[in-house]
């Protein structure tokens, strides 16, 4: 007889034959060594990174997206025994998911809300159900445009900028010639202010006053 330990993120498929005998949960295990494999299963959750796709978007734009991916194996057995590569079964579903989202969605819609390319868990795990992977989380990590089409995002981006701080700019100057416009009509309405004005003016050092003898 042999022992096997099998760790608590663990599971051990026990093969005799060839054929699979039983699931070796956490813990101290004995078994019949002759004709016997061990497969060792992991079973705590791992990161896969999806990069460098080239994607269409709805309205015809070319994209290149990255996405992050947090998964688990739930059935052993189906991971072990269900594909060649259940890594592979599970790249490809998320690859196939992520043209999906973005071949349903806009440009304008990716760059204003880009969760949408974060909230694929639930298809990619139906697609992987066969092989016992479950995806937990999404993440879309890049987004990345052409380079043409990334100049010409900038170049918008910088004249609504320009935009707005002319426009700013306006207002300010605006505002100030409707104070001295009020300014004007008060001095006016009462000749008064302005000799007072003058005078506190004239109080001030350094300051030259010329008289024109013409004025009232």
């Amino acid at each position: 007889m042999a022992t096997v330990t099998v760790m608590e993120w663990q599971r051990v498929l026990l093969f005799v034959n060839g054929r699979l005998d039983r699931v070796l949960e956490p813990g101290r295990h004995r078994y019949r060594a002759k004709h016997a494999a061990l497969v060792p299963v992991e079973m705590r959750p791992r990161v896969l990174i999806v990069s460098g796709q080239e994607l269409i978007t709805r309205d015809g734009l070319s994209l290149r997206v990255s996405v992050a991916v947090t998964w688990s194996v739930t059935d052993p057995v189906r991971f072990t025994t269900g594909a060649e590569s259940a890594q592979a079964v599970l790249h490809g579903a998320v690859q196939e998911a992520i043209r999906e989202a973005v071949a349903a969605t806009t440009f304008d819609e990716l760059l204003a809300d880009r969760a949408r390319l974060s909230d694929l868990a639930a298809p990619v795990s139906e697609r992987t159900s066969t092989v016992g992977v479950t995806v937990t989380e999404t993440r879309a990590r890049d987004l990345m445009l052409p380079g043409e089409l990334r100049r010409a995002t900038q170049d918008t981006i910088l004249a609504r900028e320009r935009g707005r701080a002319d426009l700013e700019r306006a207002r300010a100057e605006a505002a100030s010639l409707r104070t001295l416009a009020n300014a004007a009509r008060v001095l006016e309405e009462h000749p008064t202010l302005l000799r007072l004005r003058t005078l506190q003016v004239a109080a001030e050092p350094g300051t030259r006053i010329i008289l024109d003898p013409r004025a009232d």
